[in-house]
């Protein structure tokens, strides 16, 4: 659980814690272009400040709370690599490719056409905001290669800050354009189905899929930050499962860790122990002789990930920060990230360190 447990020996002593498709969302029902059509997620950092509010409030312990925040912050993390990785960045260009193209195919067969709002000016517009992200995009997914395979140039901050001007500059744009776009749309009325049929519905269906998207974003994002909130363990699951296992610590790492056998304590075994405050278990280690043994409160016999209260014989897991949690929650979570979820405790490096001494 969060907190650091006293000890007591064998012998009875005893004593009483930001892309493409992922990244960052769109501000309005306008982002869609220029975020790109695939759009982005809700910041996950709005929701462990929520999270921070609700424990804030006693619906849920300090410690649940913070593990809560590391995994929505680990999570906002990891959208970036994801949004800019090839079968993600190849899927959004081609998404803002096939608007240009419908646009500029519904444009040349439109030329007749007399609308009575400039909705040709609107659509030139969405396309270039749809151009200018690919641009965007294309820029920071080279960049990001040639990071990965070699150190960048003194000039990468310079690059990197123009992008993100740029896509910023293209976001606020879209957002006024889509404003445009609809009050344009709505002065026309029913004469622009008649006027101009092809270039009316193009509009049509360009503001309405900004506007679903945006919805289908936001209704992501709140699932997302439901789940991290109320069902952690599912989250760590899934990231386990698409996680390149060297991210990381690894199996010999995490075996090297403290095993502990959780054990309920009696009345009795606490008169014996001589222990008057509220106690919910011992902790014992396994495998050590004569046995090392952790008196938890009632309060701390709980995994903080799982949010479950331990068990008589569960096994647990104690970090060298001194944090134990399930075996089986914490063993996936430091396969993805090897840090403690309550302090971020590097165990690698603490291994090293004792490999070194």
């Amino acid at each position: 659980m969060a907190s650091t447990s006293p000890r007591r020996s064998s012998g009875g002593d005893s004593a009483s814690p930001s892309a493409p498709l992922i990244p960052s969302p769109p501000t309005s029902p306008a982002s869609g272009p220029s975020g790109g059509p695939l759009g982005r997620l809700t910041s996950l950092r709005g929701a462990a400040r929520f999270i921070r509010r609700t424990g804030s409030r006693r619906l849920m312990r300090e410690p649940s709370v913070a593990v809560r925040e590391t995994a929505a912050e680990h999570l906002e993390e990891r959208q970036t690599d994801w949004a800019y990785s090839k079968p993600v960045v190849v899927l959004d260009m081609l998404w803002n490719l096939a608007f240009v193209a419908v646009a500029a195919a519904v444009l040349a067969a439109s030329v007749g056409e007399r609308p009575t709002v400039p909705l040709r000016v609107w659509i030139v517009g969405y396309v270039l905001q749809c151009l200018l992200h690919v641009l965007s995009v294309t820029v920071e997914y080279r960049r990001r290669r040639r990071n990965a395979d070699q150190e960048g140039a003194g000039d990468e901050d310079l690059k990197l800050s123009i992008v993100k001007h740029l896509e910023s500059a293209n976001t606020m744009f879209s957002f006024i354009w889509w404003i445009v776009g609809f009050y344009w749309v709505s002065a026309g009325g029913k004469a622009l189905s008649h006027d101009a049929p092809q270039l009316y519905w193009l509009s049509i269906v360009f503001l309405a899929f900004d506007v679903f998207f945006v919805v289908f974003c936001v209704a992501l994002a709140c699932v997302i930050g439901i789940a991290v909130c109320c069902c952690l363990p599912c989250i760590i699951a899934i990231l386990y499962a698409v996680t390149d296992q060297q991210e990381g610590a690894s199996e010999d790492d995490i075996n090297n860790l403290s095993k502990f056998k959780f054990q309920t304590m009696s009345d009795a075994d606490k008169l014996a122990a001589g222990i008057a405050a509220p106690v919910g278990g011992v902790m014992t280690e396994c495998g050590t002789n004569p046995p090392v043994e952790h008196i938890l409160s009632a309060e701390d016999a709980e995994c903080c990930i799982c949010l479950c209260p331990y068990e008589d014989g569960v096994e647990l897991r104690e970090l060298p920060c001194n944090h134990h949690f399930h075996c089986s929650c914490i063993d996936k979570w430091l396969h993805i990230n090897a840090t403690c979820p309550l302090c971020k405790f590097d165990i690698i490096k603490s291994n090293r360190d004792i490999e070194e001494v």
